[in-house]
This record gives structure tokens, C-alpha cells and sequence, in this order.
């Protein structure tokens, strides 16, 4: 794997997935000591920006959406996601009731104040919902009850609870009053996507000129039956301000809707894994407050028992995301992993005053056919992870 000086040193070649460059790096303590670009072109591994997750409900069994949830379960939950390559990403919190969203907020806040290595991967809180659409099909599988208009007194309730740590918000625009909450939440730094969501043509045009910028998983969240033209996906295709968040794990997209996505826009999509609780659980029924009881099959598509034709979040982690854009063919490495970490970081960098790139995150990985072993995580130029 690398060529040892001796027990504190380590020299490993690699070459750049995204930028074809070689580079020499030298480990000391566990350290980045040095990283140079080289012209030795026998580079068995590759490297790559750390993986950002800007849509990820929970991991490996540990539920970021149930008020039970821990700062040890956080502090797993971190180690888990670095262990995939993944080294920033935003918790997110779909529609509940205000007392449990407001004791996850604060649990999740005081995580990352005792924790350093939370606080350093967690970018923001993502809010999905409670500010939602409750049409059946649009609202998918968030609990109706919950569900309501945006309101900027709860959500300010909602960010004290989190410490200020709200940065993203999914919102239906389709609601009276939304674009008004879009303004404030754009003067408060906070990003405003779309999702789960009926809006008209107009609506979503208005709501762009009000400041959202995204669209959340676009292709899911929708009626099974949309009229032909307009409709909502086309409106936030023809959009040039949005950019295109999708779930390409295999299963919330057929490969030729997330090719007419790519072709579209370009280095404005980007991928998320939506990935709940069951991403890294074995096949089975499980019990969840989101829609009850819920299925994990062996392809890892996860979907409620009772309404089996919705999906109930996703089974794969974004790295496994990256996967299967190359494993359908729909797209080579440099772009698979462009859409999981550079498209993300400048969208953020361009849109979030608060957010601070990481250049020294980092992802050495083989490349064995189509299938990615992650060989070292490096975090803020420190090995957290090592296979």
C-alpha cells in the first residue's frame, strides 16, 4: 500500500480521480506531512476531495430523526460516515412533531459543542420538513400530521435549538407566504431547496426569484401521476439557478432520468444518498416512526410494509451512490466523485457565506473494477480512518 521509512512515516503515490495528477504524500504521526505532485506515473491508488452529504437522515442503525438519539450515537454515527469516505455531511430532520424536532436540533448542537470531530464534519443541519406539501404522493413517506405552512417563528425556535446550525431548509413553495420565508432564510444565510412539492410553474419561478437555489432528490418526493407538460420536474429542469440534487443509488431513479439530469446541468448536479437508519443494516422488517414498519430487501431498497410502492428513504451510503453511477455506466470516476464532493463544494462556497472549504479532506481508495475500498480517510490532514 505504501512504502514505509519507518514506524511513524509512511510515502504513498496517488493519483487525483477528479484532476489526473500525480501526487507524492508523506505521512508522518498519522499526519500529512507533505503532498507534492510527482511525475511517477505508477500510482496503484487513487485519491479524491472528501465526499459531502448534503441529504443523510441516519446510518449503520443510528436514526438522526428519533429524540432518543445520543451525542455517542452522533460521535458513531461521524466515525461511520469517515469510514465511507464521507467527511462533511448535514444531519437532516424531516417532519415531526415541534418537541421532537426541537430535542434532535439540541441534541445534535450539543454533539458537535462536547465532540470536535462531529463539529468538524457536520456542515450544517438540513431541515426536511415539517414545511412540506401534505398532498399524498407529494409528501412521500412524512407522517401528514406534521406537517404545515412555513413559519419563520417556529423555524427561529427550531435554529436556537440548534445552536444557529440550520443551514439548509426543503420547503414545498406551493405554500401562501413561501416565498417571504425563502427571503429570510436567504438574509440569515440559510439555503432554501425545493421538495416534496405541487407548485405551479409560477410558483417555483417565484420562489426562485426569492432565493431557492436547489432542488431536493429531484425525480422523487412526487405524485406517481403528473400531468405531461408543465409540471413540476420539467420547470426545475428548465431552471438555470437550480442545482439538481439526486439519489443515485439504483433505486429512486431510472438511469435514463439521471442522464437527461447530468446533461442538463452540467456541474450544478449533484448527488446526495438520503440515506436513513438501514443504510449498513442486513435485509429485514424494522419498526420507524417514519410510516411504521418498513421493509429492507436485498437490493437494499427500503420501503413502508404497508404501502410498498413508497420508498421510505434510502439503504445506500453516498459512497455506494458513487458506485452505481459507475456501475450503470452512467458516468467515469472523475464525474461520479465530482458530483459527490467538488460540484458540492463550490455550490456551497458560491451560496453559504458561513461555509469554509477543507482542502486538506481527503480519500486514498483502490478502484478494483467499479467497486471503491476506501484505503485511508483524512480529515483536516489527520488519518481517521485506515483499512
Amino acid at each position: 500500500m505504501g512504502q514505509p521509512i519507518n514506524k511513524a512515516e509512511e510515502i504513498i503515490i496517488c493519483t487525483n480521480c477528479i484532476t489526473g495528477k500525480t501526487a507524492e504524500i508523506l505521512f508522518r504521526d498519522t499526519a500529512v506531512a507533505r503532498m507534492v505532485e510527482t511525475k511517477n506515473r505508477n500510482a496503484n491508488l487513487l485519491i479524491g476531495p472528501g465526499l459531502i452529504d448534503l441529504q443523510i437522515n441516519g446510518i449503520n442503525g443510528i436514526d438522526f430523526n428519533t429524540p432518543s438519539l445520543t451525542r455517542e450515537e452522533m460521535v458513531k454515527a461521524t466515525h461511520y460516515l469517515l469510514s465511507k469516505g464521507i467527511t462533511r455531511f448535514f444531519p437532516t430532520i424531516i417532519s415531526n412533531s415541534d418537541e421532537n424536532i426541537l430535542a434532535i436540533l439540541h441534541t445534535i448542537h450539543q454533539a458537535g459543542i462536547a465532540e470536535p470531530i462531529v463539529n468538524d464534519c457536520i456542515v450544517g443541519i438540513h431541515l426536511e420538513g415539517p414545511f412540506i406539501s401534505p398532498v399524498e404522493g407529494a409528501r412521500g413517506a412524512h407522517d401528514a400530521k406534521y406537517i404545515k405552512a412555513p413559519d419563520w417563528d417556529l423555524f427561529s425556535k427550531f435554529q436556537k435549538a440548534a445552536g444557529g446550525k440550520i443551514k439548509m431548509v426543503t420547503l414545498a413553495p406551493d405554500w401562501g407566504g413561501a416565498c417571504a420565508f425563502i427571503e429570510k432564510c436567504r438574509d440569515h444565510g440559510v439555503l432554501v431547496a425545493m421538495g416534496h412539492s405541487m407548485a405551479t410553474t409560477e410558483q417555483i419561478s417565484q420562489a426562485i426569484q426569492a432565493g431557492m437555489i436547489l432542488s431536493t432528490h429531484l425525480g422523487n418526493g412526487i405524485p406517481l401521476l403528473l400531468r405531461r407538460h408543465p409540471n413540476m420536474i420539467w420547470d426545475q429542469l428548465a431552471a438555470d439557478e437550480l442545482y439538481a440534487c439526486l439519489i443515485t443509488d439504483g433505486i429512486h431513479l431510472p438511469d435514463s432520468f439521471i442522464k437527461v439530469v447530468m446533461k442538463n446541468k452540467g456541474k450544478s448536479t449533484l448527488i446526495v444518498s438520503d440515506a436513513t437508519c438501514f443504510a449498513g443494516m442486513p435485509p429485514g422488517e424494522y419498526q420507524n416512526h417514519i410510516g411504521g414498519t418498513v421493509m429492507v430487501d436485498e437490493e437494499k431498497r427500503v420501503s413502508l410494509k404497508d404501502s410498498p410502492w413508497l420508498l421510505a428513504g434510502a439503504g445506500k451510503s453516498l459512497l455506494e451512490n458513487v458506485e452505481t453511477l459507475l456501475n450503470h455506466n452512467l458516468a467515469n470516476i472523475a464525474e461520479a466523485w465530482s458530483m459527490a464532493s467538488t460540484n458540492v463544494t463550490d455550490m456551497l462556497t458560491k451560496n453559504d457565506p458561513g461555509f469554509t472549504e477543507r482542502n486538506m479532506d481527503w480519500v486514498v481508495f483502490q478502484l478494483n473494477e467499479k467497486n471503491i475500498q476506501i484505503v485511508k480517510t483524512i480529515k483536516n490532514g489527520r488519518v481517521v480512518f485506515e483499512h
